[in-house]
């Protein structure tokens, strides 16, 4: 089977994996397929300076301090803000907020199952938003940037191509969460008549203290690289004196892990968690460790971006697809609305972010590519749909921890009890953020840095 490609113009071939040819490529690039994936060194650079945030408490502690000291009449909007921040912490978010939201809402004689459910739709449901950038950036981004390599090597995805639409985000979907919560949730579920056994801790003294030397150091840090980027000759700016592109921007990655590093250091020093100088490295090993089965995965979808490269499998059905959106002329934004739907389903099959990207990025970004649409606007849609559904799939390694949880309350939940808690929220968000999504790409407000629909 062959094809013209549109770029080159040449009659392009599918290469079978099972040849000859194919067999040695499988043998002689594996080892490169995997240390050259983009993902990896950003990801292990970026999680040492996270790892000393973490494992010394700060990002917990802050997360804590975010839900309780927040007025009574904004708990709700809180508990799902910090939901969605969470995932700074990476998936020990799903853990950390929703049994701690319940324990909140039970101490305010509220239900604590409506704490649980508003916790675990911000922690799944906004999974990918935030007000920072975060690891699931950086990931998500380097496969972007992966695959890109085979289509267009001048095409680079950043961390921070999302990050205005996903800051927006971030601020808007707590409000959707904190409604449907306060309107649907606890209406239905009446008043809560069982005692809880387990205690609520509040941060104590010296943590609070150690937030506020944290925001202190944040200050500084702030500052300083501010006035770094206001310098006459900034390293961090371009030969014209921009930002878009700039060293700035290509190098967010050893400012973010510089940034976690310093607050991780002035928070652990104020409460004592690190004390001596090896403690630091000691905790970003801890954090390493906790990479493992993420460096398998990577592993694996290394492989598979580069066998369906070679193949040519890839570029046939971007090829092909985009010849047949063209032929029946759906070429609008009304295509990128399917493919956000098509994602969602699959999302319910498929809960890893990064498996789901690295199976979709090789066909659907080339495919948008050729009908002119910019790589990190379709990943920007593929976020919002793959985020959305993440609180209804069983295939969510963390849906049978928060079940046990909601069993604390109700001995006779199941799965559909869960399933149909979440459901009110999974609804609302995808219809918020495809909105939202639609708002940004029709107003021609930037999705990031630079970044428009079109490529």
């Amino acid at each position: 089977m062959s094809f013209i490609h549109p770029e080159t113009m040449e009659e392009a071939a599918i290469n079978n994996l099972m040849s000859r040819d194919g067999f040695q490529f499988i043998l002689t690039s594996m080892l490169d397929n995997f240390v050259g994936f983009t993902p990896l060194g950003i990801v292990l650079t970026l999680m040492l300076g996270i790892g000393v945030a973490d494992k010394e408490g700060l990002l917990e502690t802050f997360i804590k301090h975010t839900i309780v000291k927040a007025p009574k009449r904004l708990v709700t909007y809180a508990v799902v803000f910090a939901g969605v921040i969470g995932n700074i912490a990476g998936d020990a978010s799903f853990v950390i907020i929703p049994p701690l939201a319940a324990m909140v809402f039970y101490n305010l004689k509220r239900h604590p199952l409506a704490g649980l459910a508003a916790g675990f739709a911000g922690a799944g449901a906004g999974f990918t938003a935030n007000i920072i950038i975060a690891n699931t950036d950086v990931v998500i981004s380097g496969i972007s940037t992966d695959v890109m390599q085979g289509i267009n090597p001048d095409v680079i995805v950043t961390p921070v191509d999302n990050w205005y639409f996903l800051l927006v985000s971030a601020l808007i979907l707590p409000l959707v969460g904190a409604w449907i919560t306060e309107k649907v949730i606890e209406p239905r579920l009446g008043t809560y008549e069982g005692e809880v056994e387990k205690s609520f801790e509040e941060p104590s003294p010296l943590e609070v203290k150690g937030l506020r030397n944290t925001g202190m150091a944040i200050l500084v840090y702030l500052g300083l690289l501010v006035g770094v980027i206001m310098l006459p000759d900034s390293p961090l700016r371009n030969d014209t004196g921009g930002l878009v592109p700039s060293p700035l921007i290509s190098g967010i990655v050893p400012i973010l892990t510089l940034f976690f590093i310093i607050i991780g250091v002035t928070y652990g020093i104020t409460v004592g968690s690190i004390k001596k100088s090896n403690d630091v490295p000691r905790f970003m090993g801890e954090a390493i460790k906790d990479l493992s089965g993420f460096i398998v995965l990577i592993f694996a979808a290394a492989q598979f971006i580069a066998y369906f490269e070679w193949s040519n499998m890839g570029t046939w059905l971007a090829v092909t697809g985009a010849n047949y959106l063209q032929s029946i002329g759906l070429t609008g934004l009304l295509i990128i609305l399917v493919f956000i739907l098509f994602t969602g389903l699959l999302n319910l099959l498929i809960f890893s972010g990064a498996a789901q990207w690295a199976l979709q990025a090789p066909v659907f970004l080339h495919m948008f590519y050729l009908l002119g649409y910019h790589p990190a606007f379709i990943q920007a849609a593929f976020r919002i749909a793959d985020s959305s559904t993440n609180i209804l799939t069983p295939m969510n390694t963390y849906f049978i921890i928060i079940l046990g949880y909601v069993r604390e309350y109700d001995e006779d939940a199941g799965l559909g009890t869960l399933i149909s808690l979440m459901l009110p929220y999974s609804l609302a968000f995808f219809a918020v953020w495809i909105v939202l999504f639609f708002i940004f790409a029709l107003l021609g407000l930037p999705f990031g840095p630079g970044i428009g629909v079109y490529i």
